[in-house]
């Protein structure tokens, strides 16, 4: 199903057709779909490869910058990421940009696939803290494709974030809307983040992330890489239960600042999420929907 309406459709035909036109030594290979997000479509080609294709131009720009950087970021990280193979190219078939990755075994996260939810979110915290300390090698925010408005502060976001709100209530969304709006503004009075900038995954969700053996095994998809403050990258941990979420927080040593920041980008994703694909993607809208639950239940245990 079309998500976004200018999407470029890509099913097994086209995938096929790319392979024969210019990698023909893997036309041959079987090929079966591998999930579908929001931004890519990506399919199992034999046992040792995956293609993912970018459903619009704008994600197209995101195979650029997985190419260039994450072969360079790779060393720096205690867990595997994905290993561009190949380059492909723009064609009457498909008209953007494509990548072939090394297939990565694993599963996602959750009750029946990780051992102990505090190490999951200690070994997650690590990953965090290596990414972010990894030398920028050059790189800036200005750079094409660097300057992600989730590196930045919450303040340019605020319009939207509040035309969201007025959506999730029109909608019905079935979620304190109110008492979210509520910590987000909290969030907006406190001060700028301060610090440096460092890179960041942009958006490590459960489905981003890869288990094996009950252990974190890899991050992937990084098509939200970028450079900026960090305070967005810690949102994700509401998607985890509450001693994933602790254990990532104490192995960091986020404050109370940081800690209300990263909530109010939880909360700003959640909701455009509903806003965004309740009519298109209703796993995806149900996904932020628990996320946007289980901020106001912690909330709730910390305020009580």
């Amino acid at each position: 199903m079309a998500l976004h309406e200018n999407e470029i459709p890509a099913d097994e035909t086209v995938v096929r057709a790319l392979l024969k036109a210019q990698r023909p030594e893997w036309a041959g290979l079987s090929l079966s779909p591998a999930g579908a997000g929001t931004d890519n479509t990506m399919y199992r080609l034999g046992d040792e490869l995956l293609v993912r294709l970018p459903r619009t131009a704008g994600n197209g720009e995101s195979v650029r910058k997985e190419r260039e950087w994450l072969p360079r970021l790779a060393p720096h990280l205690p867990c595997r990421i994905p290993e561009p193979v190949h380059a492909g190219a723009p064609d009457d078939v498909f008209p953007l940009p494509w990548s072939v990755y090394r297939w990565i075994d694993g599963a996602e996260p959750g009750p029946g696939t990780v051992r102990d939810w505090a190490a999951f979110g200690a070994d997650l915290a690590a990953v965090v803290r290596e990414l972010h300390g990894a030398g920028l090698m050059g790189a800036t925010r200005a750079d094409d494709g660097l300057g992600w408005y989730r590196g930045g502060s919450l303040g340019p976001c605020d319009q939207w974030v509040r035309g969201c709100f007025d959506d999730c209530r029109r909608l019905g969304a079935d979620i304190d809307v109110d008492a979210l709006e509520r910590l987000w503004r909290a969030a907006l009075a406190l001060p700028e983040p301060a610090g440096r900038e460092v890179w960041l995954h942009g958006d490590l969700k459960p489905s981003n992330i890869l288990v094996r053996d009950g252990r974190l095994h890899a991050v992937i998809d990084f098509g939200g890489l970028s450079i900026g403050f960090p305070d967005a990258e810690h949102a994700p941990v509401w998607d985890l239960p509450p001693r994933a979420r602790q254990a990532y927080w104490d192995a960091l040593s986020l404050g109370d600042a940081t800690w209300a920041r990263a909530r109010a980008w939880a909360i700003a994703v959640g909701v455009s999420g509903v806003s965004y694909y309740w009519s298109t993607f209703p796993a995806f809208v149900a996904e932020c929907r628990a996320r946007l639950q289980a901020i106001l239940t912690d909330a709730a245990v910390r305020e009580g």
